[in-house]
């Protein structure tokens, strides 16, 4: 490795890297290790994919529920119950899943700050196994109470989970690898909802005798998750930024990235503790109020209510009335519907396997857009449809195109960027205000679309189109690309749209030298020996 010398008093603006440029460009880069990746599956498998099982596993028995309030009111009260007080239980049963999400995301800064990433995670589970077993056993029990309030607890589990678990996959990853381990998030949601899927079949558990097993299901990934996790490390970050555990915080390194040295990883943690010149976890409030970070919170705001607001849940009321129009028998049509799982799975293992060679931005953008093109086709189509025979199967791909579309990009990036649009003192609060975000949103979308639906028939679709073409344009003109940047270049590439002033150079110098450049003074001179980058 090549010297240079600086004067003895050299202005801080002349301090350079001396590492070759053709050093970087050889550099082979840091391969994924057996750690990493079971922490991001066992994270995701015990949180993400309980969440989307839910999505999916009330379709299924939904009428065997409605019967069994039916007879538990007969056996209590002596006399029918009314369609209307069904329709509200069940409308209770649905949206209460919500409600409890949005109280999970209250929680989740003062229980990351308290017990940690892993730690949360680790106790969300308890959540899961208290919520199988009301739903499992309401039946048994006669007490439709205990699904309400079972599906109240999995709601906090949810809650909990989706801001959670990202914050510990972006803390955890290289950021060379970042987005793909934290599209285990949603690609185990997708696997979520394909299982629910899959289990709800008649053959399986989606019969009048078998459906309370269908919500006994949820304890085994949680269970899974509770036997693997405690033995994987902690969020190196939090270790040395939060609990001054730098001991911890190396042993975590070591395990995820699978090499003895991690001084230089450490270094730059200690150098972004330094640069953000506060040793507390910043409140929802301070966030909002922090002018250098404006943008940042817009950001999340407008893609996490964009990722709600976009019309997948749509998608999911017409998908069964279209294939009944299409002449569909009524016992094969779950069967077709599996495919809409499919196509959501592999959409999302793709988009996990490319984000780090096209970026966050593009398959955001892409895949507003692509939504919004498919929405206006699958209009056109559906006004059509009865017109001519063909017209049906047309809008059936036209909904597989608009899920590909959504978990190509808006399905799961919004919880990559929440983590990564906001350095460590910030990121828990940041994921509150995400969460907030994302469950008013699906609520407003579960208590509204109905009545959006019966005012204006397939035509609700035009409202979908216009959402995601004002999240693209938001997108194309305000979101940076954050692929491999490390958390503070990240903050830096927002500064002057929030019209704050750039980390001046002599910081810049100053954290390099902390965050990797070795610094050695003899007679009279500083010798800077180049930066060596960190994984992280």
């Amino acid at each position: 490795m090549e010297m240079r010398e600086q004067t003895e008093d050299p202005e801080p603006n002349n301090i350079e890297s001396t590492e070759p440029d053709h050093k970087k460009s050889t550099e082979k880069p840091q391969r994924i290790t057996a750690c990493l990746v079971n922490a991001a599956f066992f994270g995701a498998l015990g949180s993400s994919y309980l969440y989307g099982y839910n999505l999916s596993v009330v379709n299924a028995p939904a009428l065997y529920i409605k019967t069994f309030y039916n007879q538990t009111w007969m056996e209590r009260y002596g006399e029918p119950i009314g369609a209307d007080m069904v329709t509200m239980l069940w409308s209770i049963t649905v949206s209460i899943f919500a409600i409890g999400g949005l109280l999970g995301a209250l929680c989740v800064t003062l229980l990351t700050k308290l017990i940690g990433r892993k730690g949360t995670l680790l106790l969300n589970n308890g959540f899961a196994v208290i919520a199988a077993l009301l739903l499992a056993l309401g039946e048994k029990a006669r007490s439709f109470e205990m699904l309400i309030i079972g599906r109240f607890v999995m709601g906090v589990d949810s809650g909990i989970a989706l801001s959670a678990l990202p914050m510990y996959l972006g803390e955890i990853s290289p950021r060379h690898m970042r987005g793909s381990i934290g599209q285990f998030n949603s690609i185990l949601i997708c696997l979520g909802v394909f299982t629910g899927q899959v289990l709800g079949l008649p053959e399986l558990l989606g019969q009048e005798s078998r459906w309370n097993f269908l919500f006994a299901f949820l304890a085994l990934p949680a269970l899974l998750q509770l036997c693997v996790l405690p033995f994987l490390p902690e969020s190196p970050r939090f270790l040395l930024m939060e609990r001054r555990d730098e001991a911890g915080a190396e042993k975590a390194f070591r395990a995820f990235l699978g090499k003895k040295d991690v001084s230089k990883e450490l270094e730059e943690v200690h150098a972004e503790g330094w640069a953000q010149n506060t040793l507390h976890m910043a409140s929802v409030t301070e966030l909002l109020l922090n002018p250098a970070l404006r943008w940042q919170v817009i950001t999340v705001i407008v893609t996490m209510a964009c990722y709600q607001l976009c019309g997948l849940n749509a998608i999911w009321y017409y998908t069964n009335g279209i294939l009944r129009d299409s002449g569909f028998a009524e016992n094969v049509i779950p069967y077709i519907v599996l495919s809409t799982g499919g196509i959501e799975t592999l959409a999302a293992v793709v988009s996990g396997l490319v984000i780090e060679r096209i970026g966050r931005r593009p398959l955001l953008i892409f895949g507003f857009s692509a939504m919004a093109f498919f929405f206006g086709l699958l209009t056109v189509f559906l006004n059509f449809q009865d017109q001519y025979t063909w017209m049906p199967y047309l809008s059936f791909t036209c909904i597989l195109a608009v899920i590909a579309s959504f978990c190509s990009g808006p399905g799961g990036i919004p919880f990559v960027l929440t983590g990564e649009l906001f350095e460590q003192s910030y990121r828990p609060a940041a994921f509150m205000i995400a969460g907030i975000v994302n469950w008013v949103a699906n609520f407003a979308v579960g208590l509204l679309f109905p009545f959006m639906q019966e005012s204006l028939q397939t035509y609700a679709f035009l409202v979908f189109l216009v959402v995601c073409v004002l999240g693209a344009v938001y997108l194309y003109f305000i979101l940076p690309e954050t692929k491999n940047k490390t958390f503070m270049d990240i903050s830096q590439s927002f500064a002057k749209i929030n019209k704050v002033p750039l980390v001046n150079k002599e910081i810049e110098n100053e954290l390099a030298i902390k965050a990797g450049s070795k610094e050695v003074e003899e007679n009279g001179k500083v010798i800077i020996d180049g930066e060596i980058e960190s994984s992280f």
